[in-house]
C-alpha cells in the first residue's frame, strides 16, 4: 500500500527548493519550507518572493493566501522532507562541502517518526546520500535506516536532483523526467509516489548512487561541449575567423550540435558538478578536469581582450588618460533573462576590472536592482540608453532578451556572446 503524504516538508527555500515547495502546494497539499535566511522566510509568509523565477511570485502567493504553504527556519514533523541546500567547495575545488546537508540533516532528525520519507535534491558527489543517511542514524538511534535494515527500516530515503532551467523552472519541475535513486526499492517507490504527486514526466528508479552520478554526467557533458566552443573562441579570435559563423555553419552537419561560446560558465550546477567528479577521481577524471579548466580561464581571456581595447582607447591620442575611460559591461548574472549571480563569470569578470581599472566602470544589468557587496562604491549600476551614449569601450557579456536589439554605441562595444552577430 502506498504510503499517503498529507505533509511536506523542504528544507532550503531557494531557486529550487521554493518552486518545489509551491508545486506540492498547488496540489492543495500541507507544505512546511525550511530556511535559515529569515528574510526569505517572512517574505514568502507575506505571500512573496526572494529570488526572480518567471511564475513562481503567483504561484506563491496563491499557496501562502489559500494556507497551503508557510515557511520557518526550524523543521517541524511531516511526512516527507526534501533537502535543497547549497553543496558549495571548500577551497580550491579539492573536497566537497556538505556541511549544509549535515546541518539539514541534524536539523530533521528530531523531527522524524517511523515511516518518514528523506529525499536529498542538493547536487553532490557520489555517496553524499549515504552520508546523509549515516548522520540521520547517528542523531537517532531509536529508528532504523536503510545502510543498516534495509528494506524493513523506519525511514525511507532517496536521491532525486533536480534538473531545471532557471527561466523555466515552474513548467519543467512538471514536465520533465526525473531520476529517482532510493537506497532501497522500497525507499524509490515511497520517493516515485511523492513526485508523482505533480511530475508528469517520467519518474526512473536507479539506486542512489547511479542518481548521483546521472546529476554530475549530465552537466558535465555540457561543460565539455561549451568548453570546445569557448577554445574554438579564443582559436577563432587568433585566426581572425568568426566563431558565430563558424559555429552555424559546423551546425548544419546532421550529428553536429556545438553550443555556443561565452566570457565562462557559471551557476551552480554546470561551473560546479564536474568537480564533484573529478574530486572522487582524480587520476580517472582527466577530460573532465581539462574542461573545466579551459571553462574557468575564459574570463581572464576576456579581461585581457578588454584590456587591448582600452590601450588601443589610449593610443588614439596623447591627451586621453585611462581613469576618463569609461567601461560598460552589459549583464552580470551567470545566464541570460534570470538574476542569479551564483559562479557567475561575467560578475567575476567586472569584480577583477573594478579592481584593475583606473576608470569608471559601469554595469547595465535590467534583472537586478542594486549591486552585489563586491562591488560596493567600485561600479554603478546604469540604463542602457546612458551606456551606449557615453561609455567609452563596453563589453557584452550576458545576452539578455533587451541586449538582443541594441541600437549602435558611441564607443567600442566587444561583443563575448554573439549577441550582435546572431541578432544582425
Amino acid at each position: 500500500m502506498s504510503k499517503r503524504f498529507e505533509v511536506i516538508s523542504v528544507i532550503g527555500l531557494g531557486y529550487i527548493g521554493l518552486p518545489t515547495a509551491a508545486m506540492f502546494a498547488s496540489r492543495k497539499l500541507s507544505v512546511i519550507g525550511v530556511d535559515v535566511n529569515e528574510r526569505a522566510v517572512d517574505t514568502i509568509n507575506c505571500g512573496e518572493i526572494h529570488i526572480v523565477e518567471p511564475d513562481l511570485d503567483i504561484a506563491v502567493h496563491s499557496a501562502v493566501t489559500e494556507g497551503y504553504l508557510r515557511a520557518t527556519s526550524q523543521p517541524e514533523p511531516a511526512d516527507a522532507f526534501l533537502v535543497a541546500v547549497p553543496t558549495p567547495f571548500k577551497g580550491d575545488h579539492r573536497e566537497p562541502d556538505l556541511s549544509y546537508i549535515e546541518a539539514a540533516a541534524r536539523a530533521v532528525a528530531p523531527v522524524l517518526k517511523r515511516g518518514d520519507l528523506v529525499v536529498l535534491e542538493s547536487t553532490s558527489p557520489v555517496g553524499a546520500t549515504e552520508q546523509m543517511a549515516d548522520w540521520l542514524a547517528e542523531a537517532r538511534s531509536d529508528l532504523t535506516f536503510p545502510q543498516a535494515a534495509g528494506e524493513d527500516s523506519d525511514i525511507r530515503i532517496a536521491y532525486c536532483p533536480e534538473r531545471v532551467l532557471p527561466g523555466k523552472v515552474m513548467q519543467e519541475l512538471i514536465h520533465n523526467d526525473r531520476v529517482i535513486g532510493g537506497m532501497t526499492p522500497k525507499c524509490s517507490t515511497a520517493a516515485v509516489t511523492l513526485y508523482k504527486l505533480f511530475v508528469e514526466g517520467e519518474c526512473v528508479v536507479t539506486d542512489a548512487r547511479t542518481a548521483e552520478m546521472a546529476k554530475l554526467t549530465e552537466n558535465s557533458f555540457r561543460d565539455v561541449n561549451i568548453a570546445f566552443a569557448n577554445e574554438l573562441s579564443i582559436i577563432c579570435d587568433k585566426l581572425d575567423v568568426d566563431v558565430w559563423e563558424l559555429i552555424a555553419l559546423a551546425n548544419r552537419h546532421p550529428r553536429v550540435n556545438i553550443l555556443q561560446p561565452g566570457p565562462g560558465v557559471g551557476g551552480h550546477c554546470i561551473a560546479v558538478d564536474p568537480w564533484f567528479i573529478v574530486s572522487k577521481t582524480p587520476a580517472e577524471a582527466r577530460l573532465i578536469r581539462t574542461a573545466r579548466e579551459v571553462n574557468d580561464a575564459k574570463p581572464g581571456w576576456v579581461i585581457e581582450k578588454l584590456r587591448e581595447a582600452v590601450k588601443e582607447w589610449l593610443g588614439e591620442s596623447a591627451d586621453r588618460r585611462e581613469e576618463d575611460l569609461v567601461i560598460a559591461c552589459y549583464g552580470i548574472s551567470f545566464k541570460a533573462d534570470i538574476d542569479d549571480l551564483r559562479e557567475s563569470p561575467a560578475l567575476a569578470i567586472v569584480e577583477e576590472l573594478s579592481r584593475s581599472h583606473a576608470g569608471e566602470i559601469w554595469i547595465v544589468e535590467p534583472n537586478i536592482a542594486r549591486l552585489p557587496r563586491s562591488l560596493d562604491g567600485r561600479a554603478r549600476l546604469v540604463s542602457p540608453s546612458e551606456a551606449l551614449e557615453n561609455a567609452d569601450v563596453g563589453a557584452l557579456l550576458v545576452d539578455h532578451k533587451e541586449f538582443r536589439a541594441l541600437p549602435e554605441p558611441a564607443g567600442r562595444l566587444l561583443d563575448f556572446k554573439g549577441v550582435r552577430q546572431r541578432t544582425s
